[in-house]
């Protein structure tokens, strides 16, 4: 059965499975949808045209589904979808979409969103994500399965950030980081394939070679980016992965990461 502590509010419009817990002083609002055995913990604020599926865990004085913080938002009816088995720790933030791009902010399943950590409207979000303390993403951010940020990072609005990227604590993110790859600084830059992350998700030794090659003549061998991709297709035996690496390329609005 559906627990609801005396002191929690929840809108008699809201829509709460079976085995939903939502501790005291916690407020759900009308538009709301939560999946079974999702646990919302004390002082959660949710709100809006959110859904959220199934075995979540929302710590406390998290708020989920306010309104994006963009001066053009005029009230717009925009939404905030989340996946399953989520852990969303103390006082995280994840804002409704703006009425600029599909009016939905997206946070995949099985991510881990530790304490302090802002979502922005309209970003998009994988699945397997790791987001250390006070990770914060700016508006129109998407992000690939199991990238994993240290405490601290920050990414620009409208950046893309590729899978199975590592992204160091305390990193400025203003560019595209292409998939497979690792970032740190204040003013972050590449530092080559992320081996050992790779490694540990089972990645075969040739498909983490064949990337470390494309990473180099790439980036290092200082030629133009087209150049650089087109005799990567030349000389590098081809893999899913590799595809992946030279198809993030297109459509870059805030340009790729040196």
């Amino acid at each position: 059965m559906t627990e609801i502590h005396p002191t929690a509010v929840v809108n008699p419009g809201a829509e709460l499975a079976s085995e939903v817990k939502v501790g005291p002083y916690s407020v759900i609002g009308e538009h709301v949808t939560i999946g079974s055995d999702t646990e919302i913990s004390s002082h959660v604020v949710i709100e809006g045209h959110t859904q959220i599926g199934e075995r979540n865990r929302i710590s406390p004085f998290s708020c989920i589904g306010t309104p994006p913080q963009d001066t053009a938002y005029r009230g717009e009816d925009t939404r905030v979808r989340i996946g399953d088995d989520n852990v969303i720790r103390d006082y995280v933030s994840i804002n409704r979409a703006s009425a600029k791009e599909n009016w939905e902010t997206i946070v995949g399943s099985h991510n881990f969103i530790m304490a302090y950590s802002h979502i922005a409207h309209d970003c998009v979000l994988g699945d397997n994500i790791i987001m250390a303390n006070l990770t914060t993403f700016g508006g129109h951010i998407h992000v690939g399965d199991y990238a994993n940020f240290g405490g601290l990072a920050a990414a620009h609005q409208f950046v893309r950030i590729g899978a199975h990227t590592f992204i160091a604590g305390g990193a400025e993110v203003s560019q595209d980081i292409p998939p497979f790859m690792m970032a740190a600084g204040s003013r972050a830059k590449l530092y080559g394939v992320s081996q050992k992350g790779l490694a540990r998700y089972g990645f075969s030794r040739e498909t983490i070679d064949g990337l470390k090659k494309a990473y180099r003549i790439i980036w290092r061998e200082n030629r133009r980016l087209n150049e650089g991709i087109q005799r990567v297709r030349e000389e590098v035996d081809s893999s899913p992965e590799l595809e992946t690496l030279l198809n993030f390329f297109e459509n870059s609005k805030r340009g790729i990461m040196k």
